[in-house]
């Protein structure tokens, strides 16, 4: 006959509700809540307010047919495995620049379609309405598709708009379907400019060809601090800073792009720029590390654009 203490009977009845309740723990699971996306990032930089917008986001598949198109399978599976990237997949970001001057509302591009672009332009408290310029730093559809809604009225009624005299003129002789919906029918309100124009105080476009005919970035300079508005003279913070030769589908002229992409690469890990980039990590604002060896490494924001 088995005995039982006093001791281990009081023990043995105390664990019985802890039981029940990891069984109805068990039974019921808490809800997965996916993952947060933030919609917007402001900044200081002198006395200008930059604020990046994230318009919208997608995953990839099979991204050497995008990037690295020159590169062997295996050298891009190395690459990526080094950088700690699935080589399978890739995440897209489209992040227009809002920048605040302190006398207009700058909005640089304007995302895949209206809806995205009024979203985050809400989420960062502002409204189309408010918008003083529209710059286009090139007329792919996912830097124009916000210009418009889908019953074809303007996205920002009260702007005025500045793009590139070269990138006009290429997509004005293409018959591009994007371009007649929504860039021509303002180019009434459209000001063309080349490298080294005023956009307004403190932001200057500069030529960087390749990606587009006539793709532009721009340099902000407010209170002895500058950042380069760069768009897409890079797509990736690894395939086209790591290895700025490697082939990207979207760079219409590759050799030029890849010209372009080391030039402003190596200015601005020289004069230490900070730059946003359209297809960038959100929140998109980074620096450029110089590897020495022809190569490049993004370096993301912490804190140097809060104080």
């Amino acid at each position: 006959m088995t005995m039982i203490s006093r001791r281990h009977l009081l023990a043995a009845t105390a664990a019985l509700p802890l039981a029940g309740l990891a069984a109805g723990r068990a039974a019921a699971q808490p809800a997965r809540l996916g993952i947060p996306t933030a919609d917007f990032r402001r900044v200081k930089l002198g006395d200008f307010e930059v604020t990046t917008l994230l318009a919208g986001t997608r995953t990839v598949p099979d991204p050497q047919t995008i990037f690295g198109m020159n590169a062997s399978a295996e050298d891009f599976a190395t690459a990526s495995r080094m950088a700690n990237i699935p080589v399978d997949a890739a995440q897209f970001f489209f992040t227009p620049t809002l920048v605040n001057t302190g006398a207009e509302l700058v909005l640089f591009d304007t995302g895949l379609n209206a809806a995205g672009i009024t979203a985050a332009l809400a989420a960062a408290g502002r409204t189309p309405e408010e918008i003083d310029v529209v710059v286009l730093t090139h007329m792919h559809g996912d830097h124009i598709g916000g210009l418009a809604g889908e019953d074809g009225s303007a996205t920002f009624p009260n702007a005025r708009y500045v793009t590139g005299a070269v990138e006009y003129d290429h997509w004005a002789g293409t018959g591009n379907e994007g371009f007649e919906a929504k860039v021509r029918p303002l180019a009434e309100k459209m000001e063309m400019v080349s490298g080294g124009a005023a956009v307004t105080a403190g932001i200057e476009s500069m030529e960087a060809f390749g990606h587009t005919p006539g793709h532009m970035v721009y340099r902000l300079e407010s209170g002895g601090q500058d950042l380069i508005i760069a768009a897409d003279f890079a797509n990736h913070y690894v395939w086209s800073l790591a290895y700025p030769d490697w082939e990207v589908r979207f760079d219409m002229d590759k050799s030029a792009a890849a010209a372009t992409r080391r030039k402003l690469l190596a200015m601005m890990a020289a004069d230490k720029l900070p730059f946003i980039g359209y297809h960038m990590p959100f929140p998109a604002i980074g620096y450029v590390g110089d590897d020495r060896d022809g190569r490049f490494r993004y370096e993301p924001m912490s804190y140097q654009l809060m104080m």
